[in-house]
């Protein structure tokens, strides 16, 4: 069983309610089914990442994905464009036209900065990127996806943090930064691919006990490195939805 690193087990959970953070489906055309069935009611979404060509927003607009957009914004749901900040290399410039063009053509709700730096001395671009962003769009949720726990200062920055992304193996032996438990569950997602069906529930404990708020399960792996496991919807999809919005989890 994971173990928190100082603070005191349970004390990060109080009045948790987990819900899904999506990191991004295939295109609609490849994953229709998955598109369609986020809409269905009553599934527990905190957000839906919107990735037009897997790097950003493409360089026009792409007539699946602005009904799939749409769909999902008239159903209440939050959307996020994905804009690659590939840790720390991304030019500024190139970032802040990719969400414009975001805004412009899919009215997203915000903002996932992909492959976000965590060194300290990344923090002040990283801040002038998040400030820009809510400039363009005040009402901007903005999630940084390092995948594992940055300089603490990241967490004044941003709406939510991506502390971790990897696979089970990893994950439930996974440790808590002693830092995280002045915040809200809600500050925080996990993304964890390749979760047997059996062991749902264990994962859903770590991320209770960690104090994460956000979470997204599959069973689909990484293969060593050669595909992507958020492609495609978790084959216990239903069972996830269930277990998290019935309270399973809680």
């Amino acid at each position: 069983m994971p173990h928190l690193t100082g603070a005191t087990p349970g004390t990060a959970s109080t009045d948790l309610r987990t819900a899904l953070g999506i990191p991004g489906f295939a295109h609609p055309l490849v994953a229709p089914a998955e598109w369609a069935e986020l809409i269905r009611p009553g599934t527990p979404l905190h957000w839906v990442v919107l990735n037009i060509t897997g790097h950003g927003p493409g360089t026009r607009p792409d007539q699946h994905c602005l009904e799939a957009a749409g769909r999902l914004r008239n159903a209440g749901i939050r959307v996020l464009g994905h804009l690659d900040a590939t840790y720390g290399a991304r030019a500024f410039g190139e970032m802040i036209s990719d969400a414009h063009r975001y805004i412009d053509w899919y009215r997203v709700d915000g903002f996932l900065l992909g492959r976000c730096p965590t060194e300290r001395v990344a923090l002040p671009e990283v801040r002038r990127t998040v400030t820009t962003l809510r400039a363009i769009s005040d009402r901007a949720h903005i999630v940084l996806g390092h995948g594992t726990h940055p300089y603490p200062g990241y967490a004044e920055t941003a709406d939510q943090l991506v502390t971790f992304s990897g696979s089970w193996s990893d994950y439930r032996w996974s440790q808590v930064a002693e830092w995280t438990a002045e915040h809200s569950p809600e500050r925080f997602c996990h993304f964890v691919h390749g979760v047997p069906r059996g062991h749902l529930d264990e994962a859903l404990r770590i991320a209770r006990w960690q104090g994460a708020a956000t979470v997204y399960f599959t069973d689909r792996t990484d293969r060593f490195g050669r595909s992507d496991p958020w492609e495609t919807m978790p084959g216990y999809w239903d069972d996830i939805v269930s277990r998290i919005g019935t309270g399973v989890s809680e």
